[in-house]
């Protein structure tokens, strides 16, 4: 079994526009359905703190360290339940040009860890609904503001 949740969406928009929503973190409370809030500063070696909640499962609060930054392109963070090793997760967001002004947003974890087999059993269908609800959202978001 694959420990990793890939997902994709094509926007109407600029990658410009597509990230100045995608990190307007202020604002998630307001249209993100997954992701309800995300607090810290915007740079590599940063903690955050983050609430999600898939569809259908708890939510969770954790503070996640920054590892990418890539202003207009991609940030990821990676977190861990416990202690580093147990379960791992590495969180990226990704944007890709794809011209006429579209933008592909590439929108995945991948785990590792002794638990990670086990517990994406039980995790992998609500996690994937909600990156596929929040990249949803994020269409509607950016269609309202045009």
């Amino acid at each position: 079994m694959s420990k990793e949740i890939t997902t994709t969406f094509e926007y109407q928009a600029t990658p410009e526009q597509v990230w100045a929503v995608l990190t307007d973190f202020d604002a998630y409370p307001e249209w993100n359905p997954f992701i309800l809030s995300l607090r810290g500063k915007p740079e590599p070696g940063a903690r955050w703190d983050v609430f999600l909640q898939p569809p259908g499962a708890r939510g969770m609060r954790f503070q996640p360290l920054v590892k990418v930054w890539e202003s207009g392109h991609t940030f990821a963070w990676e977190g861990s339940l416990g202690f580093r090793g147990l379960f791992d997760g590495y969180h990226m967001f990704r944007l890709e040009a794809l011209g006429g002004g579209r933008t592909r947003l590439i929108h995945g974890e991948r785990f590792r860890g002794i638990l990670a087999g086990l517990i994406l059993r039980f995790i992998r269908e609500n996690t994937r609904k909600g990156f596929e609800s929040m990249n949803a959202a994020l269409a509607q978001r950016l269609a309202s503001q045009s």
